[in-house]
């Protein structure tokens, strides 16, 4: 026989295929097994976080963000008053502008 492999059939009766895939799956299943075992292994001695300056800088700056108001008040205070007033003017033509880089 070339190339040494060889074959070794037991028995002649018809192969029950469900023993065979139960047999796949238990070897399957032990070598997973191992391989999750190795992973833990390793990210156990290998799990750090560490954060260069700018990231430090970009966290420091959005959690400054995240302290402001979402609402400008003394913008919406503003307009209320000119509204009220009778002296709040808007441009039809950048609204129409602003329309059309939305679409």
């Amino acid at each position: 026989m070339k190339g040494g492999y060889k074959m070794r059939i037991d028995g002649n009766g018809p192969v029950d295929r469900k023993d065979v895939f139960n047999k796949i799956q238990e070897a399957g299943g032990s070598q997973e097994a191992e391989k999750k075992k190795g992973i833990e292994k390793q990210d156990e001695k290998s799990d750090r976080i560490s954060l260069s300056g700018k990231a430090k800088e970009i966290s420091e700056l959005r959690a400054l963000i995240d302290q402001l108001p979402e609402v400008r008040t003394d913008k919406v205070e503003a307009v209320k008053q000119a509204i009220d007033a009778g002296t709040y003017n808007i441009d039809p033509r950048k609204i129409a502008q602003k329309m059309l880089e939305e679409i």
